[in-house]
């Protein structure tokens, strides 16, 4: 469109493939938007795609100052661009033209403590700051996405009804809430990431045990998919998985699927959730261990020689014999409900992480309303997160979604399916790495008494770190190589 003399209600930096949708998002939804890259090229494709896409109004700026003087006061900024090094210098280019009383909101996948460093920096100058999650991909930036700004509530005000309008909008309400202080929305878009990991992992276990122990086709796996798509496993992660399994190989016979590359790419987020459950003594095993996957999925050369290497020293393939007795429509019912126990577990893990984090930082993160801007725009979009928000709203204080009443009893239904679908690929050689952390942190965390007293003893042994008992209060240590060894003496246990 040509230059307007009217002021633009917002601005957006940054116009790789995110930054260009969210852009023509906006405008599309009414709100006159100002546009800028370094690259004078994106301004014009992006100009270009919103005469295409129906005269949006949008305007393409060519420097930074034109870009910042081109949007009403208090201007809000969006900044999309690579995290890290790139929005400093983002920041600074824009920083010199903006205003106190001026908002940027960062929508990058960013460390959340940069986020916190950045908004110290722009408070000094006045400035207000967002680091606000986006979920949902190039679609989801185009017509609607998952939103999670956190830090300056007034920023977010500013800018309210623009977010309510862009996000994706689910029978409750608009995809997009204020998350909190600080960087709260980065946090909470890295463990809706985290969250993501441990969800592919396990839709690609249940599509192994299927492929490779039931014998199903690519055509049998579409059809499984798009079924369990229709009821409690509804979710986008399904649904594309049934759309990959009907794609063709342009390039020869076959289904593309079986032609990709087993190594799995990443870009740190999965990596960090892993690490901040660490730091916070918070279990992950489900999102830790789909992280692993994706680093073993990196040894594609290493494996290929070690199945050989294996083979050599006796390893045989123990598929074919499981799979000869094996009733595919009971296999696959086993499947279904395996995963999404499974399932659970890895949003519970999450839940979890989030809730240690609001306590350290004070945030007062409402996990229910989470749980329902995740219905919708994101990638971890399902039909049971509407069932979570519930489970927070009738108990804020939830311990864990495996003690909500509802969620309890599904597990309890599940488990011996589970544990089928676990010990079938265990027997076949089959590695269900996701499936069988959930299962184990399930197992755990239902027990009442573990086997940690040995460990506790243990490390009272060699490093005196005490113990306490079951029967009486206080911390104890004991001497007991020496009291062992006098037991051994006086008893004679050998004679």
């Amino acid at each position: 469109m040509e230059a307007s003399t009217a002021l633009s209600r917002i601005g957006l930096a940054g116009l790789a493939v995110m930054g260009q949708n969210l852009a023509l998002n906006i405008a599309e939804k009414g709100f006159p938007i100002s546009v800028y890259n370094r690259t004078t090229s994106k301004v014009d494709e992006t100009v270009d795609r919103a005469h295409n896409e129906g005269n949006l109004p949008l305007f393409g700026q060519y420097n930074p100052r034109d870009f910042v003087l081109s949007i009403q006061r208090p201007r809000s900024v969006i900044i999309l661009v690579k995290a890290g090094l790139p929005v400093d210098q983002t920041i600074a280019a824009l920083s010199d033209h903006l205003e106190p009383g001026d908002a940027i909101i960062d929508g990058g996948n960013e460390w959340y403590e940069n986020t916190e460093r950045r908004i110290a920096q722009a408070s000094e100058r006045g400035i207000l700051y967002l680091g606000m999650g986006v979920s949902g991909g190039e679609d989801g930036a185009r017509h609607g996405p998952s939103l999670m700004p956190g830090g300056s509530f007034q920023a977010y005000s500013n800018v309210q009804d623009i977010l309510k309008k862009v996000a994706a909008q689910v029978d409750d309400g608009p995809c997009v809430t204020y998350i909190g202080e600080g960087g709260s929305g980065n946090f909470v878009k890295m463990v809706h990431n985290g969250i993501e990991y441990g969800d592919m992992q396990l839709i690609s276990e249940a599509y192994d045990v299927l492929k490779h122990v039931g014998g199903l086709s690519n055509s049998e796996l579409a059809d499984i998919f798009s079924e369990w798509n229709r009821g409690e496993l509804e979710s986008f992660l399904i649904e594309i998985s049934a759309d990959i399994f009907k794609v063709k190989d342009e390039h020869g016979d076959g289904e593309l699927v079986d032609k990709i590359l087993d190594k799995t790419g990443m870009k740190g987020t999965g990596k960090w959730t892993v690490q901040q459950a660490a730091e916070l003594s918070i279990a992950a095993p489900t999102i830790a261990a789909s992280l692993d996957c994706r680093y073993l999925s990196g040894l594609k050369d290493e494996r290929e020689s070690a199945a050989e290497v294996l083979k050599e020293a006796g390893m045989t393939d123990s598929v074919g014999s499981v799979r000869s007795g094996i009733d595919k429509k009971k296999l696959i019912e086993d499947v279904r409900q395996a995963l999404y126990a499974s399932k659970i577990c890895s949003y519970a893990q999450g839940m979890n992480l989030l809730r240690a984090k609001s306590l350290e930082k004070g945030w007062n993160l409402n996990f229910g309303e989470l749980a329902r801007i995740w219905k919708g725009g994101c990638i971890i979009r399902a039909v049971f997160l509407d069932r979570i928000k519930k489970a927070y709203q009738r108990n804020p204080n939830l311990a864990s979604l495996l003690v909500d009443p509802e969620f309890a009893r599904e597990m309890v239904q599940r488990q011996a399916a589970w544990r089928r679908v676990v010990g079938l690929a265990i027997s076949a050689g089959i590695s269900t790495p996701g499936m069988c952390a959930s299962l184990a942190y399930f197992d755990t965390y239902r027990r009442a008494r573990l086997p940690a007293n040995l460990v506790q003893a243990q490390r009272d042994l060699f490093g005196a770190h005490t113990y306490e008992r079951v029967d009486r209060q206080g911390s104890y240590h004991t001497e007991w190589t020496k009291l062992a060894r006098s037991a051994d003496a006086g008893v004679g246990i050998f004679n």
